[in-house]
């Protein structure tokens, strides 16, 4: 599965570009009526509120439920395990069934990737669909939360969303002293090495402290999408400050586990102790949680001496 996530997440990075050096601030809105419909987001434009919402992307299912929109929700898909009261099904965003979406009777169906070209399937049965692809920066998030309030009736709700989230993540990277030499870092996403660059949504997060990927070496060009595969012998001769393991829960990496691999005994992040376990689902998502993994690497920068 992990692979897989892996592979998608690649697959969706090279039709996206750009990523974020600064803390990025939320395209300002301005507020409306949340029942003003119709309504109009890219090409899709609903004629009312939608009250019966399935939700095929994790992300998007945390999204929703974070602007008020949870009630509207009445099915999301079985990877969708945040919040708890999310009507998780047995719906699959990996091979996504267009009749077994259909029998939820959505009025909208939001989902990320155009799996099994579920999009077009979805559209022969004139069910409406948002896609909310994987981010490359902050503002592509504030923007995808932005829509989907637009799109529930959840505009000035979404907004504040945005708002409280930039600020958060702002004050939280201002806690951070600034270093004179920049840390490096590995982010781990599989045990055989799969990572992702500076040219990525995790790699955004990562340069608001300044930090230097050791993995941008490995796709400079972006023809790997932002999401290439090490070897073992490039990652030891780059000899990362910090690891990052984002396969704790997935795979049961830890510092220890990473300590027991052959030849990572002289990796600098090995020898004084600075790998760090992330929880899975927060730092694979792109949603409000995002503050949490801004958290997450705060708390380990902050570890690491000057």
């Amino acid at each position: 599965m992990k692979r897989l996530l892996t592979a998608v997440f690649a697959a969706t990075a090279l039709l996206i570009g750009g990523c974020a050096d600064t803390t990025e601030q939320p395209a300002a809105t301005t507020p409306s009526a949340a029942a003003s419909f119709p309504v109009t987001v890219g090409t899709l434009t609903l004629d009312a509120r939608p009250e019966k919402i399935v939700s095929l992307s994790p992300t998007t299912t945390e999204m929703l439920f974070a602007i008020g929109a949870g009630s509207q929700v009445i099915a999301v898909d079985d990877q969708s395990n945040y919040p708890a009261e999310a009507p998780k099904t047995d719906l699959s965003s990996f091979k996504p069934n267009a009749e077994a979406i259909a029998a939820k009777n959505p009025d909208l169906v939001v989902l990320s990737h155009d799996t099994e070209n579920i999009l077009a399937q979805l559209d022969k049965l004139d069910i409406p669909v948002f896609q909310a692809p994987a981010a490359q920066t902050l503002d592509d998030t504030y923007k995808q939360i932005g829509d989907l309030g637009t799109l529930t009736g959840h505009r000035t709700e979404a907004q504040q969303v945005s708002t409280d989230m930039a600020a958060k993540i702002d004050g939280i990277v201002k806690t951070v002293p600034a270093r004179g030499k920049p840390l490096t870092y590995f982010y781990e996403l599989s045990p055989d090495l799969y990572t992702a660059t500076s040219k990525t949504f995790i790699g955004s997060v990562f340069s608001l402290f300044g930090m230097t990927n050791v993995a941008d070496t490995a796709d400079p060009d972006g023809k790997l999408g932002g999401y290439p595969q090490m070897t073992q012998e490039a990652l030891v001769k780059a000899n990362p400050d910090t690891i990052f393991l984002a396969d704790a829960k997935c795979c049961q990496q830890s510092a220890e586990t990473v300590k027991a691999r052959s030849g990572w005994s002289a990796v600098t992040a090995v020898q004084k102790g600075q790998t760090y376990p992330l929880d899975d689902d927060i730092a694979s998502r792109w949603g409000p949680r995002t503050v949490d993994l801004v958290q997450s690497v705060a708390d380990a920068v902050g570890k690491v001496p000057a």
